[in-house]
C-alpha cells in the first residue's frame, strides 16, 4: 500500500458514522445477536453510514463505505451472515454520483431486510413440514430460524414439546425455552450434560447454524458437535434450519472458517480462576459438525441433504466471491 492509499484508508476510517461503531460494538459485544438479526443491523448500518457521508465524489464515498463495512465485518469472524448481508448491498453498487450511490445503498440494504422477513417465514413452511403432532425436539443454543420452524407447526395445530439445551456458557438456551413457551410448546430445560440421556424420548435434535459450509459441514455453538454425535448413535435425525445467508460463499475457495474465542470471563470469573490455580481457560464459541452427522439443512429454498448445499452455494454467490469491505 503506497503511502497515498494509507492516507485515504486513514480518511475513510475516520469517516465512520457513529452509528455504525455503534452496531458493531453490539454485535461484538452480542447484544445484538442471532444470525438473521445481525445481517439485519450490518445492512441497516451500511445505510445509515450513507446517510451520515458527506463525501465530496463517488470514490470517496465508496472508500468510506468500505470502512465501515470492514469495521462490521471485523466484529463476528464466524457469523457469514454479516459478510453476505454486506456483499448484498455491495452488489452493483455504482453510479454516477453520490446522491445516486446514496439512494443505492438504501434500496439495497431495504431489500435484503425484506428478504430476511421472507426468508425466515418460507424456512418455516418448509421446516415445520418435518415436525409431527406429538413430536419432541431437542435443541441447543437459540436460533430464529428454528423457532420458525416450530412456530408454523404449532400454527398448523401440532401439539410438540421440547428438551432445551440451556448451552453454557452464556445459557442463551433460556432465551430458546422462553420463546417455545409462549408457542404453546411443552417445554424441559436441561444441563448440556443430560443431553445423551434423553436422547431417546427426542424425534429430532433441532439446530441452527451460523455458517455452513460448502461441504455442508455446519459450524455452529459450541456443544452442536457433541450432539450430533451422540443423536446419531441413538439414531436420532439432526436437522439444521438455516437461511441461505448463513452460507459460507468463502469455502468455495478454500477459505477455512474462523472459530472465534471468547472472554475467559464468560466461564469463570477472575477471584473464582485465582482460587482454582489460575487455570488456563479455553472459551470457543463455535464448533464444526461434520456432514455425515447432519441428516437435513432446512432453508427457505426447500430442504437439502448437506452434501448437496455446495450447489445452491454456486447458484447465489458464484465460484468467486467478492469481499467488498476490501479496498478497490
Amino acid at each position: 500500500m503506497t503511502d497515498s492509499e494509507a492516507d485515504v484508508d486513514r480518511e475513510s476510517d475516520e469517516a465512520v458514522a457513529e452509528e455504525v461503531r455503534r452496531v458493531a460494538e453490539d454485535i461484538g459485544s452480542m447484544e445484538i445477536r442471532g444470525a438473521a438479526t445481525i445481517a439485519e443491523a450490518a445492512a441497516r448500518a451500511l445505510a445509515a453510514q450513507a446517510d451520515a457521508s458527506e463525501a465530496d465524489s463517488p470514490s470517496a464515498f465508496l472508500d468510506e463505505l468500505r470502512a465501515a463495512a470492514r469495521v462490521l465485518h471485523d466484529t463476528r469472524p464466524t457469523a457469514v451472515s454479516l459478510p453476505n448481508a454486506l456483499r448484498y448491498v455491495f452488489r452493483d453498487l455504482r453510479g454516477p454520483t453520490v446522491d445516486d450511490l446514496r439512494e443505492r445503498v438504501r434500496e439495497r440494504a431495504g431489500e435484503f431486510r425484506d428478504r430476511l422477513e421472507t426468508a425466515q417465514r418460507d424456512l418455516g413452511r418448509v421446516g415445520a413440514n418435518r415436525l409431527r403432532d406429538g413430536d419432541t425436539v431437542m435443541t441447543h443454543c437459540h436460533s430464529t430460524d428454528v423457532v420458525a420452524c416450530v412456530e408454523r407447526a404449532t400454527a398448523q395445530g401440532k401439539s410438540l414439546s421440547a428438551y432445551v439445551k440451556e448451552t453454557r456458557p452464556r445459557n442463551q438456551g433460556h432465551i430458546t425455552a422462553g420463546a417455545l413457551a409462549d408457542l404453546g410448546v411443552d417445554v424441559t430445560l436441561i444441563v448440556d450434560s443430560a443431553a445423551r440421556r434423553y436422547l431417546n424420548d427426542v424425534d429430532h435434535v433441532l439446530v441452527g447454524a451460523d455458517s455452513i459450509a460448502a461441504d455442508g459441514a455446519v459450524i455452529n455453538k459450541i456443544g452442536t458437535s457433541g450432539l450430533a454425535v451422540n443423536a446419531r448413535d441413538r439414531g436420532t435425525p439432526v436437522v439444521c434450519a438455516a437461511q441461505t445467508i448463513k452460507l459460507h460463499p468463502g469455502t468455495l475457495t478454500g477459505h477455512t472458517v474462523d472459530i472465534e474465542m471468547r472472554e475467559e470471563s464468560e466461564v469463570i470469573d477472575p477471584e473464582r480462576a485465582r482460587e482454582i490455580g489460575d487455570p488456563e481457560v479455553l472459551n470457543p464459541a463455535f464448533d464444526v459438525t461434520p456432514p455425515r452427522y447432519v441428516d437435513a439443512i432446512v432453508t427457505e429454498r426447500g430442504q437439502f441433504p448437506p452434501e448437496s448445499v455446495v450447489t445452491l452455494m454456486r447458484e447465489l454467490f458464484g465460484e468467486s466471491p467478492i469481499e467488498p469491505w476490501e479496498r478497490a
